[in-house]
């Protein structure tokens, strides 16, 4: 197997330790002079930099939260200035405001590297022509792998979301090799494909880097068997970095971790107590190379298991087992993150709509719809119909301004809903 770091991907852990201290010791300080809420927290714990003296001090450090992310927003947990940035990129928080990710250019460096690794990572070569179906603009998957693409000598053709009659075309007349998309997206042009009579096996497809949403291994081997490819999947958050985080080697046997640039922990998600290798519980990552916008102990809600072992393909990285679940509320939906909380933020100012709704998620022909049920507070704005139906645009809209995502919106008469005494079911995820 191809490796594209090989010092760093198959450094022996006792000399991998000793750069994560190093670079823990220099993260640890850039955060404590040029991060007042790191500085305060320290403080308060009774910690200075030059208290970090192994990697065990890791776990005096404070966590970082969403919370934490949405009380400084935008630049209070920067260490730069923001004319010493050059790129801005976000995701969904759990308000209105998203999360924001800085980056300076050695950050969009370190990043082009570890996407470049992670790429190498499933198979990707120079030789190969590379289809980007995520969408680009504030989220970081687009850039994230266009560059980390580039970096390799692959021929990018940066498609973007959507139009899948046209990305068929894209794939038939650039001779595609390597697709990047959401999984359900992945199978959704595989069923195009199909109804178009365009003969898959034709297609010069031999590998798919999927992520941004939670896939199953029977939908591994289903995208497998109709894109006539091989599929892996890969990790990220905006909050760590973007893509590049970790990702799968061909042996499927768990996500590499770039851990010469972060430190993974896992945590009992309700204690806080630190986990050992193979235990399950919640992912915990520490930043150690990030210049703009470090992270100590970023909470990540994910839930997965840590394997230290050496892989067959050489690496001596730690392995994470694929994301079973999450600790919060939070929805994935077509590759965005949505908060029910969001939506009932947008929902509730809206004159005319009642306290009660429900958010319904489901699949059809392999992507996420996410449907909105609203109820009136009058059923005399059920007339005229034209009004009902500039009604249900008005609240699409404002849903859209917020999630970037299209929601189909079912407006029901006042009473409809059902009423409970105890927690009320808002979220119906039939996926």
């Amino acid at each position: 197997m191809l490796i594209w770091d090989q010092e760093h991907e198959c450094m022996p852990r006792p000399k991998l330790n000793e750069l994560q201290l190093e670079r823990l010791k220099w993260t640890v300080n850039r955060v404590y002079s040029h991060v007042p809420h790191y500085r305060k927290k320290f403080d308060e714990l009774g910690i200075k930099p030059e208290s970090i003296k192994s990697l065990k001090d890791l776990a005096r450090l404070p966590f970082t939260t969403k919370n934490d992310l949405r009380d400084n927003y935008p630049f209070g947990l920067f260490t730069v200035p923001a004319r010493d940035l050059i790129r801005i990129h976000a995701s969904s928080g759990t308000t209105g405001r998203p999360v924001v990710a800085g980056y300076t250019a050695n950050d969009l460096n370190t990043w082009t590297e570890l996407t470049a690794r992670m790429v190498t990572l499933a198979g990707v070569t120079k030789d190969d022509v590379a289809q980007i179906a995520f969408n680009y603009g504030l989220f970081t998957g687009g850039f994230g792998l266009h560059y980390g693409l580039e970096r390799v000598g692959a021929l990018v053709i940066p498609a973007s979301g959507g139009n899948t009659e046209r990305q068929l075309m894209l794939m038939q007349d650039f001779g595609t090799t390597t697709l990047i998309a959401t999984p359900s997206y992945a199978l959704y042009i595989a069923e195009v494909a199909e109804q178009s009579g365009i003969d898959i096996a034709s297609l010069k497809l031999k590998t798919g880097l999927f992520g941004s949403e939670p896939w199953t291994e029977e939908m591994r081997k289903e995208i497998e068997s109709r894109l006539h490819l091989v599929a892996t999947d890969n990790y990220g958050l905006s909050e760590v970095m973007g893509p590049g985080v970790a990702g799968e080697c061909l042996s499927h046997a768990g996500h590499h971790i770039a851990e010469d640039h972060f430190i993974v922990e896992t945590i009992n998600p309700d204690t806080g107590e630190i986990l050992e290798p193979g235990e399950e519980g919640e992912l915990v990552f520490t930043s150690l190379t990030k210049e703009a916008f470090p992270v100590i102990r970023f909470r990540t809600k994910d839930i997965s298991c840590i394997d230290q072992e050496p892989c067959s393909c050489g690496r001596t990285t730690a392995r994470m087992r694929k994301v079973t679940g999450r600790t919060d509320d939070m929805l994935i939906i077509r590759g965005v993150n949505v908060f029910p909380s969001q939506i009932e933020s947008i929902l509730m100012p809206i004159e005319g709509i009642g306290p009660h709704y429900l958010i319904n998620v489901s699949r059809k022909n392999y992507l996420d719809e996410l449907e909105v049920v609203v109820e009136l507070t009058s059923p005399d704005l059920l007339e005229p119909y034209s009004r009902l139906e500039e009604f249900e645009d008005f609240i699409r809209q404002k849903l859209y301004s917020v999630l970037s995502l299209h929601a189909r919106i079912r407006i029901v008469q006042p009473g409809t809903l059902e009423r409970t005494t105890g927690k009320s079911k808002r979220v119906f995820d039939s996926r």
